[in-house]
């Protein structure tokens, strides 16, 4: 038998590259078994595949083949299994598959296929698998396909197939383990005739508009997974959910879903007979009154609760605690009543707990901080009070939603809430909380809704909520906060909603970012407010003008003050250097005159050096001035020689020998 394996481009028998189906393919006409599943192909597959008559196994699953299906492949007379799964094939089923009477296997689940399944395929006396789910078929299954005794597995599941169940199907199908319609259009009702399908493992029905009531399942003793979710099941009467009962018998079931119905009835006690093997339980959205009983506890291997938005009344049983396996559990939308049972801090591996509106009293059981797993926590409507626990609330690293609204919670909320560093969306809203807001919260990096309004809070909304830059909802109306509004909340660029109405905040009010928007931003309730876009209609900020004229005053009074002391320090300094000064004069006053009378020429000449360029110290408009040393060292003095060839030196010297004889120095 000729085979290609061809699962790699490195393969030395490989005539096919990792990217393209190539046409040489078809050039083999030996071949029998063609496996390309999970080799990124794409491309459309060639119609010269035609020329491979002997080709027994065709699978080229898990790849990007696009295109329609080659109608020359109708050639494959031997073809046995046929899998064209999970690409992106489009156009239609050819109907000459039905002609291909070896065909056991056919699978084309997800891809873009439409229009109708070929009734062809009624001939198909060995076909044994069939599933085209995941595609847009519609129409209706043609009837001939339900006499093919040989089928094991039929799917159509995730289409747009309507119709109605044939009433024979359970004997038509006698070797029938799987039966696949969920997600489709679906009408009339499930089949009395199911239940002699002895091997069926596999019952999927949900999301179609299937009605009437269930029937009796006592023979089905092999079924691992019944699903008949969303559809208009139950005729609201008291026997509704009889059938659970005869599920007992099915020993390897591990999921059930009936969720999304019309079922009505009291919670059956037999639910805790079922399998231990069970998995998920799922009786959401009927209408269920009564108990849950303490025989729930068998199913020991419950991973899924889901009795969520029944009408359930009682307590929670102790003994859920019990079901240390399980990860989801959603009691909530009922009337269970009375204290949350302390057994549930058992379920340290849950991960979604879920008990909201329901009539719930007493406070928050400490034993909830052992669920360290937990990624959501909804305790809101309810009435739940005492205060929050600083082990409570600080009870995982891994908490993305925290929803404690809507009960009678009292005291502060501690410092430790801020080590839920996952928190993505976090409600304590209605509740009689008082306190300051914990500087802690800015430490959710990740946080997108905080609601805290309706509660007792007080003081300036802490600066570290300025870290939240991801808030896209921020609710803190009905609180008694005070200060001014953060002009950080301008730069939180995903905000979309801002409530601060009904507080005490004053001064004025931002202009950019979420404040540009009245119909995202709420401020109503506080009356010292000002300023803000004019659609708020606010006054504007008087305290801006007065506080300007007070920065004006003061720097004036500033200014005047320096000055005042520059002034007062000049002239007490002034006097100190005459007084100083004034004694050393009177000593050398008189040697210094005699001096200066009986200078020469010549020695001024001897002073400067000859008035040599070294003793140069500077040249004006009249003449230069020359730096001078008499009396063997002990004067300095500068010496200005004239030029009086310069119109103007007399002049000047005549006017600076006036100032100097008038000033004393």
């Amino acid at each position: 038998m000729a085979r290609a394996y061809l699962r790699s481009p490195t393969s030395e028998s490989s005539c096919v590259g990792p990217a393209i189906f190539k046409t040489e393919i078809g050039r083999l006409r030996r071949l029998q078994v063609l496996l390309l599943d999970n080799n990124t192909l794409n491309g459309k597959i060639p119609s010269n595949l035609s020329g491979c008559a002997n080709l027994i196994d065709f699978r080229v699953g898990y790849n990007l083949l696009i295109g329609e299906i080659p109608t020359t492949l109708g050639t494959w007379s031997k073809l046995r299994y046929f899998g064209l799964y999970k690409n992106n094939m489009t156009g239609t089923i050819p109907s000459y598959f039905g002609n291909l009477s070896s065909l056991e296997k056919f699978s084309l689940v997800y891809n873009n296929l439409g229009g109708n399944i070929p009734e062809s395929f009624g001939q198909l006396s060995k076909l044994a698998f069939f599933s085209v789910a995941v595609n847009t078929l519609s129409g209706a299954i043609p009837p001939s396909i339900f006499n093919l005794s040989s089928l094991n597995f039929f799917s159509v599941e995730f289409n747009r197939i309507e119709g109605r169940l044939p009433l024979d199907i359970g004997i038509t199908l006698p070797n029938i383990k799987t039966l696949g319609f969920s997600r489709n259009q679906f009408t009339g009702s499930i089949p009395v005739s199911i239940s002699n399908a002895t091997n069926l493992e596999y019952k999927g029905f949900t999301e179609n508009k299937i009605s009437g009531e269930v029937h009796s399942l006592e023979k089905l003793h092999r079924l691992k997974s019944f699903l008949i979710a969303n559809n208009n099941l139950g005729n609201e009467g008291a026997n509704d959910l009889s059938f659970l009962c005869y599920l007992t018998n099915a020993t390897y079931l591990k999921i059930l879903d009936i969720g999304l119905n019309n079922f009505r009835g009291e919670f059956p006690k037999c639910i805790g007979n079922l399998s231990t093997t069970l998995k998920v339980l799922n009786l959401e959205s009927n209408k269920i009154f009564g108990s849950i009983h303490s025989e729930i506890g068998n199913l020991i291997n419950l991973e899924d609760l889901e009795i969520f938005h029944n009408k359930l009344s009682s307590n929670i049983p102790y003994e859920i605690g019990k079901l240390q396996k399980l990860q989801y559990l959603d009691l909530s939308q009922n009337n269970f009543f009375g204290n949350i049972s302390s057994s549930l801090g058992n379920l340290t591996t849950v991960l979604y707990l879920r008990l909201f509106e329901n009539n719930l009293q007493g406070s928050i059981p400490l034993s909830l901080k052992n669920c360290r797993n937990l990624i959501e926590l909804y305790l809101n409507n309810n009435n739940l009070t005492g205060s929050i626990s600083p082990q409570v609330i600080g009870l995982s690293f891994s908490a993305t939603i925290l929803d404690l609204s809507t009960n009678q919670l009292t005291g502060v909320l501690p410092m430790e809430i801020g080590t839920l560093i996952n928190l993505e969306y976090l409600n304590i809203s209605k509740n009689m909380l008082i306190g300051k807001i914990p500087a802690s919260l800015g430490s959710y990096i990740k946080l997108e809704f905080l609601d805290m309004r309706r509660n007792l809070f007080q003081g300036i909304i802490p600066p570290s909520l300025g870290l939240l830059r991801g808030l896209q909802e921020l609710d803190l109306s009905n609180n008694n906060l005070s200060g001014q509004i953060p002009k950080i909340l301008e730069h939180f660029v995903f905000l979309q909603f801002l409530n601060l109405s009904y507080n005490h905040f004053e001064g004025e009010v931002p202009v950019d970012g979420i404040f540009k928007n009245k119909s995202a931003t709420f401020i109503t309730g506080n009356d010292k407010l000002c300023g803000g876009i004019p659609k708020f209609q606010l006054p504007k900020c008087k305290h801006e003008k007065s506080r300007k004229r007070k920065l004006t005053l003061t720097l004036k009074l500033i200014i005047s003050i320096f000055f005042g002391l520059l002034g007062a320090t000049l002239i007490v300094s002034l006097l100190l250097l005459c007084s100083l000064t004034k004694k050393r004069k009177e000593n050398t006053l008189s040697d210094s005159r005699n001096f200066l009378l009986n200078l020469s020429y010549q020695s001024l000449l001897n002073a400067t050096d000859g008035f040599s360029s070294t003793n140069l110290i500077g040249v004006g408009s009249f003449g230069s001035v020359y730096k001078g040393i008499l009396d063997q060292g002990r004067h300095i003095v500068a010496i200005k020689v004239l030029n009086f060839l310069h119109h103007g030196a007399s002049k000047s010297f005549i006017a600076k020998c006036e100032a100097l004889r008038n000033v004393r120095h």
